[in-house]
C-alpha cells in the first residue's frame, strides 16, 4: 500500500467539506435571489428620473445665467444714467451758484 493512501483516507472527508462549500460560489445563483422584475422597474424609472432632473437643472442654469447677465446689463444703463444725472446736479449747482453772485452783486449794487 503507498505511503500516500492513509493520509488521502484522513483527508478525503475535509476536502469534501471544501468543495461542497466552494461549488456554489462557481456555479448559477438561484431564480430567487436574481433580480426581482419589480426592482429592476423601480431602478430603471429612478434613472430616468435622475435624468429628467439634470436636464432640468441644465435648463435652471441657462435660465439664470441669462437673468445674471440681464441683471448686470441694467445695472451698467443704470450706472451710466446715475453719472449722467450726477454731472447735471454738478452743472445746475454751479448755475446756481452763479445766479446766487449775480443776485447777491445786483443787491449790493
Amino acid at each position: 500500500m503507498p505511503a500516500w493512501l492513509p493520509l488521502l483516507k484522513t483527508t478525503l472527508p475535509y476536502v469534501t467539506q471544501i468543495v461542497a462549500t466552494a461549488i456554489p460560489a462557481f456555479t448559477s445563483k438561484p431564480d430567487a435571489s436574481k433580480t426581482d422584475p419589480v426592482v429592476a422597474r423601480q431602478i430603471e424609472e429612478l434613472q430616468t428620473a435622475a435624468t429628467k432632473n439634470a436636464e432640468s437643472i441644465h435648463t435652471l442654469a441657462e435660465n439664470f445665467e441669462r437673468t445674471v447677465l440681464g441683471i448686470d446689463d441694467a445695472a451698467a444703463r443704470l450706472q451710466q444714467e446715475v453719472d449722467k444725472l450726477q454731472k447735471l446736479v454738478m452743472f445746475s449747482s454751479g448755475v446756481s451758484l452763479v445766479a446766487v453772485v449775480v443776485a447777491v452783486i445786483a443787491l449790493i449794487r
